[in-house]
């Protein structure tokens, strides 16, 4: 399995979970965490590439790279940017109810 794979399928799940809380939150706020993430991850991991402190399999990238980042390496920020806020809403959800 490629890496585009197992990261279409990850964000394909992680959106279907968190659909009903993110529809109802603030657009523009998720949308900048995740290009300033986006941002982050290219310029770490093209530090890092440069760096040797890790390498990529080509067989299992496209061969797509954002400055030296592979595109795939993205969908962590991705996730992260979306996951995270949801995460918090639901439970700052959570503790409301056990508050008296």
């Amino acid at each position: 399995m490629t890496n585009i794979v197992l990261n279409g399928i990850v964000l394909a799940l992680l959106g279907a979970v968190c659909w009903p809380v993110l529809r109802r939150m603030r657009v523009l706020p998720v949308v900048v965490t995740v290009l300033v993430l986006c941002v982050l991850t290219a310029v770490f991991d093209t530090l890092m590439i440069a760096a040797d402190l890790y390498v990529f399999d080509p067989d299992k990238i496209l061969g797509w790279y954002v400055w030296g980042a592979p595109v795939e390496d993205f969908a962590y920020a991705v996730a992260a940017a979306v996951g995270m806020p949801v995460l918090w809403v639901v439970l700052g959800r959570r503790r409301e109810r056990k508050d008296p």
